[in-house]
């Protein structure tokens, strides 16, 4: 990498986005300050989406909509000296020996990706987090090769500790401050990880091919950003390669097909400026528009792209009613509908989850809520003082709420499974579940009843009920339950999601109905 503005900008944007990626985690602290989710909320992307599906503002984008007006006058900066998953590639490509470009993939490829990706959510199916390239940078980071370092890093301390015998307290200092500030709060697996892991590695595959070849041909957010960039009113001189020297050609990433400047392409590097041996290149303002390109695809490329999104848009609501009825969704979420407008399945709010509830949905939420967040009782379950995955959200999907707001959102509701929960099924005494409960009037209880055991032999039995009116459906009671595989208690989600009584002690007769 050249030492011109535009890598230096690179670096350190890069480092930012490494800084806020590492700082989005639980660190002993209930309120994190500082994110990643701040490069989601410069992301156009993630705007045009959000407004689409939502059709709603959250200031939460502004800086979205700062960094359109700023590509409208400058052009597309943002890929050339800000997009980490860009700096990536141009750190990469130099060591990736090159082969035939791609001929499939030029053209209007591009188009065929964010033209159905923006009128899917015109049609209320936001699914542009899939193909953002900083939620495929973030994803793979969060789901694979966070954790891995964290497993390896633990697991090399302890075989050094063996190592040291004696002398191994005088490594306590450095392992402190590298698991404070470095290594994941704790190890979890997450499902799709090897899946998130293959998507990142194959768009840096892609440099084998062409020097930023999915961000000249595939990325969305540079094909939004390209579009946008044509207004630009800052021009290139000259427009194409100079009859005497080609060295325009070899200096750009991106933009010179056949001999001319494409003006959407163009990352403004620098490069060519920076690198011109007769220093004839520069960029002036100017209010010609000749040279920019068309500034719309072809017909029946915008006809086939917004078609195509309906299509993609009708048979991916689909899910069936077991689906349904597990898809606990994280604490604040209201309706289900507007959650999956506003996701940017970034992986965030699973990143800083703080006992491991949240997790990717695979199949279970249907093809619309693939990677969005998921509660999953079994595997872990919602702190009831926790208010991290709110805090991180970078568009409101899940709310930043208060603590004591917070204990009273309702996730879902706690039933027994009669056939499998150890007071009913073996008659004998269990509950392990009502010491676990949260909530201080305690949700699950219990309630001494005489039955006729297994043997025959009548005796009394803790039989435990839940009390709906209270129940969040934190999960705890699922989590801890002492049975193997099945719990004999599960959360089941719930259509009316409003929080519980101001007044729990003295709730409602049944504030849910069915």
């Amino acid at each position: 990498m050249k030492r011109t503005p535009a890598r230096i900008s690179q670096l350190v944007f890069l480092a930012l986005f490494l800084i806020l990626f590492v700082q989005t985690e639980y660190r002993g602290r209930d309120e994190i300050n500082a994110a990643v989710n701040t490069f989601f909320r410069v992301d156009p992307l993630v705007m045009f989406s959000y407004l689409l599906s939502a059709k709603s503002w959250t200031w939460l984008l502004l800086p979205a909509a700062l960094m359109t007006l700023a590509t409208l006058v400058l052009g597309r900066f943002f890929c050339g000296w800000i997009c980490p998953l860009g700096t990536v590639l141009d750190l990469v490509t130099s060591r990736i020996r090159k082969t035939t470009p791609i001929r499939a993939l030029r053209g209007n490829t591009k188009y065929w990706l964010l033209l159905p990706l923006l009128s899917a959510s015109l049609f209320n199916l936001n699914l542009s987090g899939l193909l953002d390239p900083i939620a495929i940078l973030l994803r793979g980071l969060t789901f694979l090769l966070h954790p891995l370092m964290g497993l390896t890093a633990r697991e090399g301390w302890v075989a050094l500790y063996r190592l040291m015998g004696e002398r191994r307290d005088s490594l306590a200092p450095a392992y402190n401050l590298i698991r404070d500030n470095l290594l994941p709060f704790r190890d979890t697996l997450y499902p799709l990880a090897l899946f998130s892991a293959v998507i990142l590695l194959a768009v840096i595959a892609l440099e084998r091919f062409e020097t930023r070849n999915w961000c000249r041909n595939l990325c969305p957010l540079g094909t939004l950003l390209g579009w946008l960039g044509r207004f630009s009113i800052f021009k290139r001189t000259p427009g194409g390669l100079c009859a005497d020297c080609g060295a325009c050609r070899d200096l750009c990433p991106t933009s010179f097909e056949e001999g001319h400047l494409d003006k959407g392409a163009c990352v403004l590097c620098l490069d060519c400026q920076s690198g011109c041996p007769n220093g004839r290149v520069a960029f002036r303002p100017s209010l010609d528009m000749k040279g920019a390109g068309p500034l719309m695809p072809e017909r029946r490329v915008l006809l086939g792209g917004m078609a195509g999104g309906l299509l993609l848009a009708i048979p991916t609501r689909f899910r069936s009613p077991e689906q349904v009825s597990r898809t606990l969704r994280p604490p604040g979420v209201r309706s289900e509908d507007d959650f999956l407008k506003r996701c940017v399945r970034c992986g965030e709010c699973m990143k800083v989850c703080l006992k491991s509830a949240l997790y990717p949905a695979a199949y279970q939420a249907g093809i619309e809520g693939f990677y969005t967040p998921l509660v999953i009782p079994r595997l872990g379950y919602c702190e009831y003082n926790c208010t991290l995955c709110g805090q991180v959200c970078p568009t409101g999907a899940i709310p930043r709420l208060p603590v004591e707001i917070k204990k009273r959102e309702v996730i879902g509701k706690a039933v027994f499974d009669k056939n499998h929960c150890l007071p009913f099924a073996r008659k004998i005494d269990c509950i392990v579940c009502e010491e676990h409960c949260p909530i201080p009037e305690k949700a699950i209880r219990s309630r001494e009843i005489t039955v006729i055991g297994l043997d025959g032999i009548s005796k009394i039995v803790k039989e435990p009920y839940v009390l709906e009116e209270i129940c969040n459906g934190c999960g705890i009671c699922e989590y801890v339950c002492p049975l193997e595989t099945k719990a004999g208690i599960e959360v089941f989600a719930v259509k009316n999601r409003a929080p519980i009584s101001q007044n729990p002690a003295n709730p409602p007769a049944n504030p849910y109905p069915p």
